[in-house]
């Protein structure tokens, strides 16, 4: 008898469970109503840049110019004009016109090294800081368009050996 009953319950609870259909899986044929909604997205003109290191590398006496190149990335978007400007760097004394780099070396951070960046192949037109002037003028695709920067460190009197550096800004105004 003990046996019979339990199998009655387990039957039951079995048959119960399987024959409930899931909520999502249910079909209903009463009718229909709909909505709709609006999906939106306001883009504002924006720019994003990023820039790579440029290095000399190492060397000896400067007797003879180096000549080296990087690439700025702005990302800007679609029909988005712009201008990329580079500052003179963060050492005390350098301007676009003529920029320094600084030894790094406890007792030689006075000690300067001048260099040059340039927006053309031919290391002749300065690329600068002032919008109209010696930036880079483009328009946003809302893609990555890349730049190369030309630099030169030229003849000059080399100064005792040392890590030079400095640090430049790229700005893209938009």
């Amino acid at each position: 008898m003990k046996v019979a009953i339990v199998f009655t319950t387990l039957s039951l609870a079995l048959s119960v469970g399987l024959s409930t259909p899931a909520a999502d899986a249910a079909i209903y044929s009463n009718g229909t109503s709909t909505a709709t909604f609006n999906v939106t997205l306001t883009l504002q003109p924006n720019c994003t840049i990023t820039a790579n290191p440029l290095a000399f590398g190492t060397n000896g006496v400067l007797s003879a110019a180096i000549n080296q190149q990087t690439t700025l990335s702005v990302t800007c978007t679609n029909t988005t004009p712009y201008n990329v400007g580079l500052d003179a760097g963060l050492v005390t004394g350098s301007t676009v016109a003529s920029r320094l780099m600084a030894g790094t070396a406890t007792g030689n951070t006075t000690t300067t090294v001048g260099f040059q960046l340039y927006q053309d192949a031919g290391r002749t037109t300065i690329w600068g800081n002032t919008q109209g002037t010696d930036t880079v003028a483009g328009t946003g695709t809302g893609s990555a368009q890349s730049f190369t920067v030309y630099g030169q460190v030229p003849t000059q009197a080399t100064p005792k050996p040392d890590t030079y550096q400095t640090t430049i800004t790229a700005t893209a105004y938009f």
